[in-house]
């Protein structure tokens, strides 16, 4: 028997999705609930064609609220993951999938990539930078430049919002006052930005961003290094869930 929506309106059985779906961190539900649910259609636990559970199913599992839902659902229709359809027989189904043409370099470098590795040392260098300038704590000039490096990201256009945030992050590792820890963040967030690419900009995710940066921008001047590491790892994870879900 399929787990597609037919005429009788069935979903597929909330218990096969729950190895893949459980509730998410407060901190980054909406990366963390689209990273599951593009697991669930990636590993075909619903199959092209099949229906999501409804909505208030989902956001219970999750423990997220059904507007977050929404949102998610809403980045996977306009990415062509899923479609919306009305009516008695309607539902959130999910699509054939497609690589669009113009992407197929960009993921064959992203495969070349150990994605694992390169995110698990962007957390330790980022979390370490994030540490020490808290700790340390930054003269009125470092201040100043990460001050400045923030709000260029707050006013960044879209089309330039890596590259600026790239520009922020470099900043607070190369403030760290360690050459060594700059030199080597610079050479993996050269590879981050190489899987980046490969994945689209989601406003609701850069709006989340810019509020985790201005917590950590406040952590360190503060000189609160417990909090400044914890932010930053929050803010690592957030970034890896969208990787994740989008490229494992």
């Amino acid at each position: 028997m399929r787990d597609v929506a037919d005429e009788s309106g069935a979903f597929p059985p909330l218990d096969r999705l729950l190895p893949v779906l459980r509730p998410v961190r407060a901190g980054n539900g909406f990366e963390e609930a689209l990273e599951q649910i593009l697991q669930v259609v990636r590993l075909g636990l619903v199959p092209e064609g099949g229906r999501l559970p409804p909505e208030r199913e989902l956001a219970e599992r999750l423990g997220i609220s059904r507007v977050t839902l929404r949102e998610v659902l809403k980045v996977l229709q306009e990415q062509g993951v899923v479609e919306a359809r009305r009516g008695r027989y309607g539902g959130t189904f999910v699509l054939p999938r497609t690589a669009p043409a113009d992407g197929e370099e960009l993921r064959r470098r992203a495969a070349r990539t150990d994605m694992e590795d390169v995110l698990l040392f962007r957390e330790v260098l980022e979390t370490g930078a994030a540490g020490l300038c808290a700790g340390r704590g930054l003269d009125e000039g470092g201040a100043a430049r990460l001050r400045t490096a923030l709000i260029a990201t707050h006013e960044a256009p879209l089309p330039e919002y890596r590259r600026i945030d790239t520009l922020f992050h470099l900043t607070l590792a190369e403030l760290s006052g360690s050459p060594s820890l700059s030199a080597r963040y610079a050479a993996v967030r050269a590879a981050v930005n190489d899987l980046l690419d490969c994945i689209p900009l989601l406003v609701r995710n850069l709006e989340h961003a810019q509020r985790q940066h201005t917590a950590l921008v406040e952590a360190v001047l503060d000189g609160d290094e417990e909090a400044a590491r914890a932010v930053m790892r929050e803010h690592c994870a957030g970034t890896a869930a969208l990787l994740r879900g989008f490229l494992a």
